[in-house]
């Protein structure tokens, strides 16, 4: 770390030796942390790596709300979990962000945890608001008018936001000349940019937020096949030998678990290792290292981290979203 970041509060982007790694588990990392008293929101915490995380943190000792798209499906599939609660929240639909997030502040509590699991990834070209790319607007800008509107609740619990981001954040920086892909859309390099996103915000979050207590992570969760792959065909998914013709997982080398994908955001949320730090982007439950100079997708890109792009992107997100609980 150079004396500039330490200055600064910053936390380089290499890793610490935390002694967990790519197979790690959710449970492994919170062995021996006591969450009992602790809130958290886990968006989307109700399938995939998400109910995982969920479970984790319930059994660990932690109270859990989970905002879901569909409410039902989640309490079904949270059925036998105590200590749980589920609301509405329409991460595409920020008239559904501005009421989950009233409802949660009258409840007068403070949050501790805050993790963005929700998602989507490379659908079709999908509009929502006012003709918003929808990657882009749920991945994205759904969480940050979220943790935003929740800020009266994170501040004084001086709690840690985790941004679920993804290796796939390597396909594409910031398209700042057509950030809602109103031309020559490519589901793919649309996730790219809105999990670039994901990673920008906790960069621009922390360093916003740092001085009062509360700091942000984004990560990479790791290649799991889940309920997120429900967009693509299954003639994409067989030739990229993810599933069988009958449509059976094809075990991956350096596929993982959805209990190994919980891990590392959970780690991100708990872990006292990480005390101190924040805004950088993790993988495999370690800070990752910067990418390497030969295309090899490992680490996080420099346009994912940087400084200026993290400011400009909250600025235009604010004037997106109309919500900004850091303006003046």
């Amino acid at each position: 770390m150079s004396n500039s970041d330490m200055t600064n509060g910053n936390t380089a982007q290499h890793k610490i030796g935390s002694g967990f790694g790519a197979t790690s588990t959710a449970d492994d990392v919170l062995r021996g942390i006591d969450l009992g008293g602790r809130l958290a929101i886990v968006t989307g915490g109700y399938s995939g790596i998400g109910l995982e995380t969920t479970r984790a943190l319930v059994k660990a000792g932690a109270r859990v709300v989970v905002p879901a798209r569909r409410p039902q499906t989640a309490r079904e599939n949270l059925d036998g979990i105590e200590n749980v609660e589920v609301d509405e929240l329409d991460l595409g639909d920020l008239d559904s962000v501005r009421a989950f997030a009233d409802r949660f502040l009258a409840s007068g509590r403070t949050l501790d945890l805050v993790i963005d699991n929700a998602g989507i990834m490379a659908c079709p070209e999908t509009r929502v608001g006012p003709g918003w790319e929808a990657q882009f607007a749920t991945n994205h800008l759904g969480h940050f008018a979220l943790v935003n509107r929740l800020w009266p609740a994170i501040e004084p619990g001086g709690a840690r936001v985790v941004s679920v981001s993804s290796r796939g954040h390597h396909f594409s920086g910031i398209r700042w000349d057509d950030v809602h892909w109103r031309r020559d859309y490519d589901k793919w390099l649309a996730y790219g940019q809105a999990k670039t996103a994901n990673v920008l915000f906790a960069v621009h979050l922390d360093a916003l937020a740092r001085d009062r207590g509360v700091r942000a992570f984004a990560l990479h969760p790791g290649g799991i096949l889940t309920p997120l792959q429900r967009y693509l065909p299954r003639e994409e998914m067989m030739a990229n030998g993810w599933i069988d013709e009958d449509g059976n997982p094809i075990p991956q080398p350096g596929f993982k678990t959805p209990e190994q994908g919980a891990a590392t955001q959970v780690w991100a949320a708990t872990s006292p290792q990480l005390d101190g730090m924040g805004g950088v982007y993790l993988e495999d439950c370690d800070i990752a290292e910067p990418a390497p100079e030969n295309g090899e997708r490992t680490g996080v890109k420099g346009w994912a981290t940087d400084r200026e792009q993290a400011s400009r992107l909250w600025e235009l997100s604010a004037e997106l979203t109309g919500v900004n609980a850091f303006a003046p």
